[in-house]
This record gives C-alpha cells, structure tokens and sequence, in this order.
C-alpha cells in the first residue's frame, strides 16, 4: 500500500459512508415529521400516483354523503308535513260523519263546516310550507330527489315527489279549497272521499318512507367504504413510527461513528511527517 498526501482514500471512503448515513437519516427524519414513508412522488411514484386517485375517491365520497345528507333530509321533511296531512285527514272525517247525522241542528252542522274547513285550509298550509333547501316533495309538481350514489356521479338513489296537495293524486281530486261538508249530502259524499284520501297519503308515505332509509342505508355504506379507502391509503403510504424511531437510533448512532472513521483519515497524512525528522 503506497502512502499519499494528494489522495487518501481512506478518507475517501468514510467521506462517501458518512454521505450516505447521512441521506438516509434525512429520510428516516422526514418520515418521521410526516408519518409517511410515501410523502412525495420522488419517494415512490408508483405507490404515490395509486395513493392520489385514492385520495381523489375518498374525496369525492364527501360530496356523495353531502349529497345523501341533503336527499334524506328533504325527505324526512316530507315525511313529517305528510304525517301531519294524514292526522289532518282523520280529523276531517271525524267533522264530516258528525255533519252526516240528519239530526244534527242547523247550527251545530255550520261550526262542524267551519272546523272542517279550517282543517282543509291547514292541509294546504302543511304542503306548501314542507320545504327543505328550496325542495318540497308533497306539493303540486314537487320536487324529486335524486342523491349521488358513487364518487364518479353515475349512479343516483331516486326518490319520487308525493302529491298531497289539495286536489292532488293522493288527496283526490274530490277534496279541494274549496269542499265542505255543509249539507247531509255533502257531509256524506266527504267521508267516502276522506277514507279514499286517508288510504293514498299513507301509501305515499310508505314510499316515502321507503326512499328516507334507503338514502341512510346507503349512506351508512358510503361511510365505510370512505373508512376502507383511507385505510388502504394509509397501508401504502404511512410509516411505521416504531421502526422508524429504532432506524433513527441506529443511524444517528452511525452518523456519529462516520464522523470519527473520517477523522481518523484524515489524520492518516499526518503520519507521513515522522518520516522526515
């Protein structure tokens, strides 16, 4: 082995370990800050490009829960001003077959008319005023909901508008603003008219119904579908802090022993002027 004070290698070689602890304790360093082992494309492009269209879905999902959130909503809106018609219904009946009875005294039948009407007019008060983010499903060409079901926007969950208005589907065009129950003949002609609107609003309100737990159910899906993505995500670009600490041990540990094998190099040169006293 030839001595030199123009090349030492020996520090050469401890100069180009200690660069290489060194880089590597930064990367165990950045993991560490970050918690991931996959931070930038420059760490692993692949795994980083499939961890982003992740992101992308997962992303998206907020926007199907907020757009379930809303339908569920309307629709629990619905239901409730549904219900509240159907309570009204029964309370309609009961006025018209009190004004059915052909013993009943001329002023007893005008306050059972007046009640009755005064409920009729509740209806259509119940129905317009069932609004939830400017839609109302029971109105008179009332609104449809259709909420997003996936991330990319090709699928939706339908749930169809209910007509509970006044002259509407479900009320029967036989009960109007305008229908009373001021005459025996009325009064009957109204019962068999309320027992048809009693049967529709509660088929309407099956169906609805039916829509409000199938937008929660998916919902409730959409949910852990969110929670396996970021999970996924997580399995492809977290780091395990546990082996990182023990790695950033171990390196600084290096990083400390390099700096002294460098400097034992480079004192090696100083031993060449023994040889010239």
């Amino acid at each position: 082995m030839s001595f030199s004070v123009n090349t030492n290698v020996g520090a050469m070689i401890a100069l180009q370990n200690l660069s290489k602890t060194q880089s590597e304790l930064m990367t165990t360093q950045n993991r560490v800050n970050t918690g991931l082992k996959v931070a930038t494309a420059k760490d692993n492009g692949a795994i980083w490009a499939i961890a982003q269209n992740q992101r992308a879905t997962s992303n998206s999902l907020n926007s199907v829960i907020d757009s379930l959130n809303r339908g569920q909503s309307t629709v629990d809106v619905a239901l409730s001003a549904g219900a509240s018609v159907s309570d009204l219904l029964l309370q309609m009946k009961e006025k018209a077959l009190a004004s059915s009875d052909v013993t009943l005294d001329a002023n007893s039948r005008i306050a059972l008319n007046d009640e009755f009407k005064s409920l009729r007019d509740q209806v259509s008060k119940v129905v317009t005023n069932a609004d939830f983010n400017g839609s109302n499903m029971i109105k008179s060409g009332g609104t449809t909901i259709q909420a997003l079901a996936n991330a990319d926007a090709t699928s939706v969950i339908t749930v169809a508008a209910q007509n509970l208005a006044l002259g509407g589907t479900a009320l029967t065009t036989n009960i109007s603003a305008t229908s009373t129950i001021g005459t025996v003949t009325t009064a009957t002609a109204m019962i068999a008219f309320v027992n048809t609107a009693i049967t529709n609003v509660s088929s309407a309100l099956s169906k609805l119904g039916t829509g409000s737990k199938s937008l929660g159910s998916h919902m409730t899906f959409i949910h852990k579908l969110q929670d396996t993505v970021n999970a996924g995500i997580g399995n492809l670009v977290d780091a395990d802090l546990a082996k990182e600490s023990a790695n950033l041990q171990a390196l600084q540990t290096k990083q400390q022993l390099g700096i002294q094998a460098l400097s034992i190099a480079n004192q090696s040169s100083s031993i060449l002027l023994g040889l010239f006293r």
